[in-house]
């Protein structure tokens, strides 16, 4: 991953676990709670890919799993976005841009359905069953309304600074830094230098030719 990805990546993730630790949580909303992180990791997939995508899930997840008041097993939630992360990166839309917005809607149900059945399916296997209790059908149901709702104040902005950073000036410039002297050496090659050149050449082939019709022309009267 590129650097400009790493920091703007890191910076959104613990912007955004921050907000959801210390506000989405506390909100004591019925059924789920809303997921900021789910979405920034949606938003930055779809701009770079399946494995950016999945390494940022991964990441991402870790650091729920280890920030207080976690009170699952380290590396659940990893899971859960990496995975998420990976399949969000495979809609990738070209050069990162939505045209609608239906896809990206229809992508935050089915991630947010998806990672409460992953979450749940885990929790399982490792003897975790609180979403039983809950209700795992209330769980789902506010899982995809309260993320839906909160997408289209974060996808949107997230998506953006991220085709940012990807169009970078200075990234640009240094990227393209090794090629520009290629690039001015083809312009030379094939550009007004060597036609001109070409150009010059041409005038002075025809004025010596001139020069010695005129000079045989003279010549050839004074014979006479």
């Amino acid at each position: 991953m590129r650097f400009n990805r790493v920091l703007l990546s890191t910076t959104l993730i613990v912007v955004a676990l921050v907000v959801q630790v210390s506000i989405l949580a506390r909100l004591q909303l019925p059924g789920a709670v809303p997921d900021l992180m789910l979405l920034v990791v949606l938003a930055l997939a779809f701009v770079y890919g399946h494995v950016s995508g999945a390494l940022i899930g991964f990441g991402a997840g870790l650091l729920a799993d280890l920030a207080p008041p976690a009170d699952h097993a380290a590396g659940r939630y990893a899971l859960v976005l990496c995975v998420i992360g990976y399949l969000a990166g495979l809609a990738k839309p070209e050069k990162g841009q939505m045209r609608t917005a239906l896809g990206p809607m229809i992508a935050v149900v089915a991630a947010a359905l998806g990672s409460t059945l992953l979450y749940a399916a885990v929790g399982a296997l490792v003897g975790d069953t609180a979403a039983r209790h809950v209700g795992l059908g209330g769980l789902l149901f506010t899982a995809a309304v309260y993320d839906l709702l909160l997408a289209p104040f974060t996808i949107p902005l997230v998506m953006a600074l991220a085709r940012k950073a990807e169009n970078d000036p200075l990234a640009e410039t240094q990227s393209g830094g090794g090629g520009g002297g290629d690039v001015a050496a083809g312009w030379l090659a094939s550009g007004t230098g060597l036609s001109i050149g070409g150009q010059r050449g041409g005038l002075r082939l025809r004025a010596a030719r001139n020069r010695a019709a005129r000079a045989g022309r003279i010549k050839g009267v004074k014979r006479l």
